[in-house]
């Protein structure tokens, strides 16, 4: 089963070349999907020999949209440009789908760890909504996940394709866990670590999202 690797960016000039090296070789296919960065993303990615698509516009869950349908490979691997993922984990992650085991995997922050949730007021806000909604999925599907929002995932592309994907923002993990799950889709996870991001800060702003996840979460429980 060929993989393919995608990396949705915008602005990420400074972590791109090094992203793009390591996921290389773990990657029959790897896919740029550009938020129409201001910086030299686009010029460094391609001159690495890497095909760059840009998005809509419309935020990280357009960019994983479009990448779904321009993937050629059996399976995509869902992997951030900012360095808090760790390449090396990519075949972990592919691993239950190529033995088909699973249809959907995601990397665990909560068998691995992260370095990224814990510190200040607002990750520790942001960390209990993530559970109070992964609770709610664990009960409604009766499943036992631990991490249900992880941007590093992989999933069989005729599985994506699926599902109708809906959301700009990153409610869109949630959401594809959780249309995976009522669709009778198999959900898996492993443990992987998130790092601390080499470069920048989160542009998550939970003041300004977190009525969308939880708007997300009440529509995809029905």
């Amino acid at each position: 089963m060929k993989v393919t690797v995608i990396i949705p960016t915008k602005n990420e000039e400074r972590s791109i070349e090094k992203i793009i090296t390591r996921c290389k070789k773990h990657a029959d296919e790897l896919l740029i999907i550009d938020g129409h960065s201001s910086d030299n993303t686009r010029k460094i990615s391609e001159e690495l020999g890497v095909r760059v698509v840009l998005d809509h516009g419309k935020g990280k869950g357009d960019g994983l949209r479009v990448g779904i349908q321009e993937a050629k490979g059996d399976i995509i691997v869902f992997i951030d440009a900012d360095g808090s993922h760790d390449p090396e984990d990519i075949p972990r992650l592919v691993k239950p789908i190529q033995e088909g085991k699973a249809d959907l995997v995601v990397g665990s922050r909560g068998m691995g760890g992260s370095d990224e949730l814990h510190g200040d007021v607002e990750k520790l806000l942001r960390m209990i909504g993530s559970d109070i909604i992964l609770i709610g999925i664990n009960k409604r599907w009766k499943v036992h996940l631990t991490d249900s929002q992880n941007g590093f995932r992989a999933i069989r592309t005729e599985v994506a394709r699926q599902l109708n994907l809906k959301e700009n923002i990153t409610t869109i993990e949630q959401e594809m866990a959780m249309k995976c799950l009522k669709k009778g889709f198999r959900v898996d996870e492993v443990p992987t670590h998130e790092y601390k991001r080499e470069y920048g800060e989160s542009v998550i702003r939970l003041k300004k999202v977190w009525f969308r996840y939880i708007w997300s979460f009440i529509k995809n429980l029905i």
